[in-house]
């Protein structure tokens, strides 16, 4: 199975303390990663890494076997690698639909002018009408950002990712600070774009039933190391795993 994502010997440390240590992983081309572990295991600073928010104190990146570990964040994005955070990112006095056409409208390299009306741009308009398709939120195409609930907020922030045509979506803790009612419409989004076979799907999730239910594969950090990968039944009958959530190092149950 082809990889399009790499890393080899990956490391940052900290001054003394080492937030990731010589993990070497493959994710393969459009399958469903999850990376799971404890608060403070070296998720999100492993995120960090692949997206380019951080340079690695040793260790190297690969992005469709080009070595990407010197690339800044904003040309990972333009080779194809859209990261979402825990906190939503969008323009929050534009509509639901200009936040989606500014965004094809830069993938597709038009820049904005004051004296353009934006009907002008009709092709990135539909562009972004289809891509709220996707996540769902259509129909409030004409709201304002700011009005849209916290889940709204991040289903729009998908499909701005997915309007710069990315091949690899991090998405870090897509339900972090949601309500139990808003949880199974983000899951519907990422089901639905998994379904599509077009994209990679990287997760960092604390939800292990959607972990479970959803991923091809599963990447278990503790301590800033791999302990673990596998498919999710592997995981949750290998026992060093077993061993690290009874142990109680872990806020998450594995079943």
């Amino acid at each position: 199975m082809t990889a399009i994502l790499e890393t080899k010997d990956l490391t940052i440390a900290f001054g003394g303390h080492i937030a990731v240590d010589s993990v070497s992983v493959q994710i393969p081309e459009k399958m469903f990663t999850s990376i799971i572990g404890p608060n403070g295991a070296g998720k999100t600073t492993f995120f960090n890494l692949l997206s380019g928010q951080l340079t690695p104190t040793k260790g190297s990146i690969y992005f469709k076997g080009n070595d990407i570990t010197k690339v800044s964040t904003t040309e990972r994005t333009r080779l194809g690698i859209g990261r979402s955070f825990q906190i939503t990112n969008v323009f929050p006095n534009l509509t639901v639909l200009e936040n989606v056409r500014l965004a094809v409208q830069s993938e597709a390299k038009v820049r904005y002018q004051m004296i353009a009306h934006f009907l002008h741009y009709k092709q990135f308009q539909n562009k972004a009408y289809e891509l709220l398709e996707k996540v769902f939120l259509e129909e409030k195409k004409n709201h304002l950002a700011v009005n849209l609930s916290h889940g709204e907020k991040r289903k729009l922030e998908i499909a701005m990712l997915l309007a710069l045509d990315t091949e690899v979506l991090l998405l870090d803790e897509p339900t972090a600070g949601m309500s139990l009612e808003e949880v199974p419409a983000i899951i519907e989004v990422i089901k639905n774009i998994k379904e599509q076979k077009e994209r990679t799907i990287v997760l960092i999730e604390h939800k292990m039933n959607m972990i479970m239910d959803m991923s091809d594969e599963v990447l278990v950090l503790f301590n800033g190391e791999l302990l673990a990968r596998g498919t999710p039944n592997e995981i949750i009958e290998n026992e060093a795993v077993q061993s690290a959530y009874l142990g109680g190092e872990y806020d998450e149950q594995l079943t």
